[in-house]
């Protein structure tokens, strides 16, 4: 199977990268890289967090003492701020670790999910939130966009070669943000089923498969069991969107631009994790 990194697309920039690190201010950034790579994480979580509180109040969740264009008004600077620390800092600690990068598929993953979530952000969930959820054409037109490039990550996580694993912290968090989004009955059904499909996962590959060196039986059970949550997860997704939007004004495709716009960081968040395991 092909890598997929920078060197696949722009081969001829490797002695240009190589060279990065020799270039002022990657020389001084590189001796403090861990200083800024905190910097980096620190702007991530701001942003992702405050995105993330924006668009669980476009779900019905969170803060709903206030409206959603409330929500985003005492959030915006907060998102601003996050982007601006995301660039600098990654633009600083990607020069003093150019080569790495440059050979790397998680990176691709985090700039695709990077690039989509700053479109998805702007482009189509401030809007909706300021709009108090009503979807301007702008709007889905900016989320179409950068939901196809946040599902080309999505390709790449899930194909990579030692990286693949690191899909499984965006399945968790949209399991996590399901419970929180979906009310009554269908909370109950949607943890039930989750913990009876968890459970014969484990049984799967723990006891009938007990070696943990069969991978001749365990990576396609795994494989399978990883597609079953996917289906699972999202049809209850599709079940609080859609059940729930018949009955209050925030519309479906709201509510769907919500479901992507926090995933998104997470799945930016997870791919940088997963630079260092490579």
């Amino acid at each position: 199977m092909t890598k997929i990194n920078f060197e696949l697309f722009f081969p001829a920039l490797r002695p240009w990268v190589m060279n990065l690190v020799n270039v002022w201010p990657a020389y001084i950034i590189k001796p403090q890289y861990a200083n800024w790579e905190v910097l980096h994480i620190l702007s991530l979580t701001l942003l992702g967090g405050t995105a993330i509180l924006m668009n669980l109040r476009l779900l019905g969740r969170g803060i709903t003492e206030e409206s959603p264009s409330e929500v985003y008004r005492n959030l915006r600077r907060w998102q601003d701020v996050g982007v601006i620390g995301i660039v600098v800092s990654g633009i600083l600690i990607g020069m003093a670790n150019a080569e790495k990068l440059y050979d790397s598929t998680a990176f691709v993953v985090k700039m695709c999910a990077l690039l989509g979530g700053v479109i998805l952000t702007y482009g189509a969930s401030r809007p909706v939130a300021r709009a108090d959820g009503a979807v301007p054409v702008s709007a889905r037109l900016w989320f179409i966009l950068g939901g196809l490039i946040w599902l080309a990550g999505l390709v790449i996580f899930a194909t990579g070669t030692l990286v693949n694993v690191g899909l499984y912290h965006v399945i968790f968090a949209a399991a996590l943000i399901v419970l929180i989004a979906a009310q009554g009955r269908l909370r109950w059904i949607f943890l039930i089923g989750l913990l009876v499909i968890f459970a014969v996962h484990q049984w799967v590959t723990h006891v009938t498969y007990a070696d943990p060196f069969d991978l001749k039986h365990l990576d396609p059970a795994n494989k399978v069991f990883t597609w079953i949550y996917v289906v699972w997860i999202a049809a209850a997704a599709a079940a609080q969107t859609f059940m729930a939007s018949r009955n209050k004004a925030t519309p479906a495709l709201a509510k769907l631009i919500a479901w992507s716009t926090i995933l998104v960081w997470v799945t930016g968040a997870a791919a940088g994790r997963w630079i260092a395991f490579e």
